[in-house]
């Protein structure tokens, strides 16, 4: 891909779009730098014609090329008026691929992504594997581009491979699909279909990771050119050639090989986080690591930050950060992990979801619901009549009022099942703040 002398956009000056602008700026482009905000937070930013606070088709004049950032709507009006002028349009995961040069292994999924993504990463580098994780988890894939790395290991949402042409993942991996980003896309089958994207350049040496459990992903295995591992807490009906399950550890079966990962140790609570061990074995197994490097990996690792983490226990109380739980589905999986009685904090912005999956739950095993934010009124009204409930403005009131309600034994989570845009920059600023007013109490 040429790119001197090319006049490229990037829309989105975010994390992921101020990467770009500055890879693209080294390799001789020239610049049109665009978002919607009319004031930036330094980001570093490379020299290049600067527009803020809106958008006019106007400023794409000249423009050879646009990279458009993951945070950017289809219906943006820059977008549309590029697609219509039949300006070429990628984004910054498709652009990094065009120039790494060593193998990508990448997790997509509705939930779990982030803490697979990084025990691969941790399973190959405890093999000695120079090995770059980031992606939508953190750092962007284009500044692993000229690092001394041999293997990628990235993250990646719906809405990056929205705009790949050529992202060839030489493992692929999809965990599960359910109600989320709903803002953004017009239903589940339209989520779940960007979301397959991932497979869609994979070819027979190639592998496609995927989970039996999930009806959505499952039915995949139909489609894709890859050779296909399945796991699943349930053995396999009929054992396929590669395939993982859940049966006193994690049984597998790679060909003629085979044998058991134990899991004697591991620390992530929940069924789900089993699975999760269990994509992330899948991946390392067809990267031809070793069983006993994959178990001691799982058994060390401690998980990450805002995903069910325990904050502290006071007063017989324990307080749990899940501030990750941005939709209903990981609300659902966290309340199965933790001890009851629970008193729940959620709220924040709606995702354009059902909140419907969340009632059961809530009857069996949450005391008292606080709402928060946004979203609030629109969640008490689809979960009135579950528990007991109570809304209040602000995550600090709802800290405040659970303290004060909450008796020894009972469990107080932050799993909030909406973005955090109404009162916090992002899920992980949301997180250190209920850390903090906890540990303040």
């Amino acid at each position: 891909m040429e790119l001197r002398n090319t006049c490229v956009m990037v829309i989105g000056l975010g994390v992921s779009g101020s990467a770009a602008a500055r890879f693209l700026a080294s390799h001789g482009a020239s610049l049109v730098l665009t978002d919607t905000r009319s004031e930036l937070s330094s980001l570093n930013l490379p020299e290049g014609k600067v527009y803020l606070g809106g958008e006019e088709p106007a400023w794409l004049h000249g423009v050879d090329l646009v990279v458009v950032s993951p945070g950017v709507p289809p219906t943006s009006k820059l977008v549309r008026a590029a697609r219509a002028a039949d300006t070429p349009i990628i984004g910054e995961l498709e652009l990094a691929s065009r120039f790494i040069k060593c193998p990508i292994v990448a997790v997509t999924g509705t939930n779990g992504k982030s803490t697979v993504t990084t025990l691969i990463g941790q399973i190959c580098t405890n093999a000695g594997i120079k090995t770059f994780v980031g992606g939508n988890l953190g750092t962007p894939l284009v500044e692993a581009i000229g690092r001394d790395v041999h293997l990628a290991v990235v993250e990646v949402s719906s809405s990056q491979l929205e705009t790949i042409q050529r992202f060839k993942p030489q493992v692929a991996i999809h965990l599960n699909l359910s109600d989320d980003h709903l803002d953004r896309y017009r239903n589940l089958d339209e989520y779940g279909r960007a979301k397959a994207r991932i497979f869609e350049n994979q070819d027979a040496g190639d592998w496609a990771i995927l989970n039996r459990e999930d009806q959505f992903v499952w039915q995949l295995r139909e489609q894709v050119r890859s050779q296909v591992l399945s796991f699943g807490l349930g053995k396999p009906g009929r054992l396929a050639d590669a395939a993982i399950w859940d049966e006193s550890g994690l049984r597998f079966a790679l060909g003629a090989e085979g044998g058991t990962i134990h899991l004697d140790g591991f620390r992530l609570p929940g069924r789900f986080n089993r699975i999760n061990a269990m994509a992330a074995a899948g991946a390392a197994l067809v990267l031809k690591l070793t069983p006993e490097l994959i178990e001691r990996t799982l058994v060390e690792f401690g998980g990450l930050p805002h995903r069910l983490e325990l904050v502290r226990k006071k007063s017989g109380v324990t307080f749990v950060d899940d501030s990750k739980g941005t939709n209903v589905s990981a609300v659902v999986q966290a309340l199965a992990a933790v001890q009851a009685p629970i008193l729940l904090i959620a709220g924040g912005v709606d995702k354009g979801g059902s909140y419907t999956e969340l009632r059961e739950p809530l009857r069996q095993k949450v005391r008292l619901l606080l709402l928060y934010g946004a979203a609030r009124k629109m969640m008490q009204a689809a979960l009135s009549g579950t528990t007991r409930l109570l809304c209040v403005r602000t995550l600090d009131e709802a800290v405040a009022r659970a303290a004060v309600e909450a008796l020894p034994g009972d469990t107080v989570l932050l799993s909030p099942a909406c973005a955090s845009f109404d009162q916090f920059r992002d899920y992980a600023e949301r997180g250190r703040v209920f850390q903090e007013l906890v540990r303040a109490l």
